[in-house]
């Protein structure tokens, strides 16, 4: 699910979203949503509450990633079925936006942090899994309340706030962690396949990482600036009257 499935605030928008959700999901297919984000939800906090007990357990914040790394990839895993959900349709979403969002998280966890074990103990793989966990937390509540029709104001601000500070924190430890990848990906020819083979096809694996590095330039600011303008639809009326009382 992206943020473009957030309700709007405004007649237009609102009747907009009224008329998606009486052709949305049916009452099964809503079920299983909620049961999905539920488990999602408990998923992330599981991963909150290792990283916490573990801190507390070794009184330092280095090599954290080992106290959490199975259910960081279970769970993180497992959103792949929201591109499903998008596909199939009883989430209102884009596939292409949601399938992006999934599989660069996706990509990082199993092609870059379970890949290269080097990186496993450097800070900035705790910068992005703590900015994930604290983000899928607030996330999956936001859409469990949502479904449910009971979505308490605090989740729906924090939901359109909080991504000021955890998508340039997360950012930063993606960057980061791929970058200290390069080394090990360029000495040993990681997932890289070299001339000649009987295929005719060369793939250079650091090369790749070095691209998507760069494309991080040009989508960052798009995803930020559109969760921007999301939380003025979302969250500006109410601001605005909380001005005028």
């Amino acid at each position: 699910m992206s943020a473009a499935a957030a309700p709007g605030t405004s007649k237009g928008a609102h009747s907009d979203v009224t008329g998606r959700r009486k052709k949305g999901p049916g009452a099964l297919a809503t079920a299983y949503l909620v049961i999905y984000n539920v488990v999602m939800t408990a998923g992330w906090l599981v991963i909150a509450v290792g990283l916490v007990r573990a801190y507390l357990a070794r009184g330092s914040y280095h090599g954290l990633y080992y106290s959490i790394e199975k259910p960081l990839k279970f769970f993180q895993t497992g959103a792949v079925l929201e591109i499903l959900h998008c596909a199939v349709g009883i989430v209102p979403s884009s596939v292409v936006l949601t399938g992006f969002q999934v599989m660069s998280r996706v990509f990082l966890t199993w092609a870059v942090t379970h890949s290269v074990k080097e990186v496993q103990s450097e800070d900035s793989v705790l910068l992005f899994v703590t900015a994930w966990t604290v983000t899928e937390i607030i996330r999956y509540s936001f859409y469990t309340f949502s479904l449910l029709n009971h979505l308490p104001y605090l989740i729906k601000w924090a939901r359109y706030t909080f991504f000021f500070v955890l998508y340039p924190m997360g950012v930063t430890g993606e960057l980061l962690t791929i970058y200290a990848a390069l080394p090990h990906a360029q000495k040993t020819g990681l997932y890289s396949v070299t001339l000649p083979n009987k295929y005719n096809f060369s793939f250079d694996y650091h090369s790749f990482l070095i691209i998507v590095m760069v494309s991080y330039i040009p989508l960052f600011p798009q995803l930020y600036f559109h969760m921007i303008r999301q939380r003025k639809k979302v969250l500006g009326h109410t601001e605005d009257y909380s001005k005028v009382e």
